[in-house]
């Protein structure tokens, strides 16, 4: 892309923010607020990783809304003092903190069985906990496995273990993936270089959790044979793109299973790109605020039932390409 094709993407890019930030001024009409019709109890959110950054933006804008948030993390004294701030500046807000490790399976157990005698059930799940460990031109695999046990395995877990949790309703129950472009199957710049794997990928039909699963092994086996290649594989934060690659393949695969549920009993799951946030994870590098990365998301999870969807990946509240 020339300097005018980049300079027309950022003034595209500029004129969509503009326009998400005016769309987030609008208030929900009653109608469209469906959490309210749960009344008298709240609807319960479960946010991982939730003690900053985009978690943390998120639970503050869905604890706004009116939801009952539980802000799950793996730093205690961080979460607390994450859960007693929105409480503070939020003055109607109902939030508390959980401890939550998504790379534990022990951990994920005890958290859904704690949510289960605390809550009796959620409404609404947030996969938000992730690391990355590049910063800037870095591409390190170093912590290839850790990347991937956090952010795909750990999503996986998290979602198996909740799923039973999550309460019927007229409205739908709610997961959102938080995931990213660079984990985009066939991505302009950093798409999986193997095209049959791709087509696999990109293929509903061919879609399963052997499937995935094989495709980060291979990964990490590779990394740990030092024989893994750009050309294979993405070229931008290698191990993070796999993982959200991952993220991106089985919300597809969710939604096969869950997408023929019956009235009352539905559940919507979807993912979503936040942009490059002012975050510790960019080593505040973002071009956007943390407030502007968690929009999409809380948007999908408070979607009205009319409105929802189920196997899609947007950004800036459109829907994008896998």
């Amino acid at each position: 892309m020339g300097k005018k094709g980049k300079a027309a993407a950022r003034e595209r890019r500029e004129e969509r923010r503009q326009e998400v930030t005016l769309l987030r001024a609008v208030p929900y009409e009653p109608h469209q607020r469906w959490w309210d019709g749960l009344a008298p109890a709240r609807a319960v959110a479960v946010v991982t990783g939730a003690s900053r950054g985009i978690g943390y933006e998120i639970s503050r804008q869905l604890a706004l809304h009116g939801l009952h948030v539980v802000l799950a993390s793996r730093d205690a004294a961080r979460g607390r003092d994450a859960a007693e701030r929105i409480l503070r500046e939020e003055e109607a807000a109902s939030a508390e903190w959980r401890q939550l490790d998504v790379a534990d399976a022990a951990s994920v157990e005890a958290f859904a069985a704690w949510t289960a005698r605390t809550h009796g059930g959620i409404h609404v799940l947030i996969n938000n906990a992730g690391v990355n460990f590049n910063r800037g031109a870095d591409n390190s695999v170093e912590f290839a496995e850790q990347v991937i046990e956090t952010n795909y395995f750990g999503t996986k877990r998290v979602i198996e273990a909740m799923l039973p949790l999550l309460k019927p309703s007229p409205y739908g129950g709610r997961i959102v993936n938080v995931s990213s472009r660079l984990g985009r199957a066939n991505g302009r710049r950093n798409k999986i270089g193997d095209a049959i794997l791709r087509e696999q990928l990109l293929t509903d039909d061919c879609l399963s959790e052997e499937l995935i699963d094989g495709m980060v092994i291979k990964f990490l086996e590779q990394v740990k044979q030092n024989s893994w290649s750009s050309i294979e594989w993405p070229q931008m934060y290698t191990d993070y793109s796999v993982s959200k690659l991952a993220v991106n393949v089985y919300t597809r695969l969710m939604a096969r299973r869950l997408s023929d549920r019956s009235e009352g009993q539905k559940i919507y799951i979807n993912c979503f790109c936040p942009g490059w946030v002012k975050t510790a994870m960019t080593d505040w590098e973002g071009n956007i605020s943390a407030e502007e990365g968690a929009d999409t998301g809380v948007w999908l999870a408070l979607l009205p039932q009319e409105q929802a969807t189920i196997g899609k990946f947007y950004a800036e509240r459109r829907e994008i390409s896998f």
